[in-house]
């Protein structure tokens, strides 16, 4: 596999930056602004350059010529959880994340952000964004996908966004994965027997769906439960106490129909994180971090499409949705 490098910026607990590793690419340096993000990232991975800073203060033109610029800009200006003001939230990093790319000019692009940056109301904004990608000399795209496509037990849709150089551009196809979904029962049943739960393959029964997307929050808005009420909600009809986040797996004198609470190791499991990924920080904290992220599998499928790009290998015996540039 021919070596190409990566800067990752707003890497969070390093959804992203994994996939894109198992892709084929080498990290460069993964820049987070949060210091227990940063710990989560070097206590994994101390060989990604872990650089603590706000990416505004990031010099692109150090990293001039990188094969590839990804990660995930502050949601909260595009999600109706917050107000969605756009380039009026003072948390919008769009501008950056183009500085960033006028700057160091890499040869492919993604970034990834809520739905919400797909509503009508946002049309001017990602015209702005591609235009200015494009100006730059990018061919660009914007595209919904969801992580449950990806094997990942979720509900999480996204819009993401890839740029690339015209060459690579005209290799370029969107991964498109046929496997059947997995469900939360079959992604956390071993986990919610492991301290002896005699409900837990009862449980898995009944837990036969995709779980709904979870929801970090921020240091303002937010704790350690999974998401608002219509969340909680679908939680509950997974058998899920959606409330709160639970310290360990329920253990042996549990009810056996209880309700159990899903521990952070399992909603790490329910983003796509494999269990051997260390989330540091207290339970709040560590949450957060699993609830921000970026699947590790769906990272690694836009990963190696445009690894493949890049490289020019274009199979056709892949699994694919061609979509236009726009």
């Amino acid at each position: 596999m021919s070596s190409l490098f990566s800067l990752e910026i707003c890497a969070g607990a390093g959804g992203q930056a994994l996939g894109l590793e198992r892709a084929g690419f080498q990290h460069a340096a993964a820049v987070e602004f949060e210091k227990i993000a940063c710990d989560t990232l070097s206590s994994n991975r101390p060989s990604w350059n872990v650089l603590k800073m706000d990416i505004r203060d990031l010099n692109g033109r150090d990293y001039r010529g990188i094969d590839l610029l990804a990660g995930g800009v502050p949601c909260p200006p595009f999600s109706v959880a917050s107000r969605q003001l756009g380039a009026d939230d003072y948390r919008d990093l769009f501008p950056t994340a183009i500085a960033l790319v006028r700057s160091s000019r890499p040869r492919a692009v993604i970034l990834e952000n809520v739905p919400g940056l797909g509503a009508p109301k946002f049309a001017a904004y990602r015209h702005q964004v591609r235009s200015s990608l494009e100006k730059l000399g990018y061919t660009v795209w914007w595209q919904p996908i969801n992580a449950a496509e990806f094997r990942v037990p979720q509900l999480r849709p996204r819009l993401v966004l890839v740029a690339l150089k015209p060459k690579a551009a005209r290799s370029f196809v969107w991964p498109w994965e046929h496997s059947p979904y997995v469900t939360v029962g079959q992604a956390l049943e071993y986990q919610m027997s492991a301290d002896g739960w005699r409900g837990a393959e009862r449980w898995a029964t009944r837990a036969n769906k995709i779980a709904p997307t979870l929801v970090g929050g921020s240091k303002l808005h937010g704790g350690p439960d999974l998401g608002p009420t219509r969340a909680k909600l679908a939680w509950q009809k997974l058998g899920v106490d959606g409330m709160g986040v639970a310290d360990a797996p329920p253990g042996a004198r549990f009810p056996l129909h209880g309700i159990p609470r899903l521990t952070v190791r399992m909603a790490a499991t329910i983003q796509g994180f494999p269990e051997s990924w260390k989330i540091e920080g207290k339970k709040t904290a560590a949450y957060r971090q699993v609830g921000n992220a970026f699947p590790p599998p769906v990272a690694e499928a836009l990963g190696n499409a445009v690894r493949r790009a890049l490289l020019g290998l274009r199979s056709e015996s892949d699994p694919i949705l061609v979509t236009q540039a726009g």
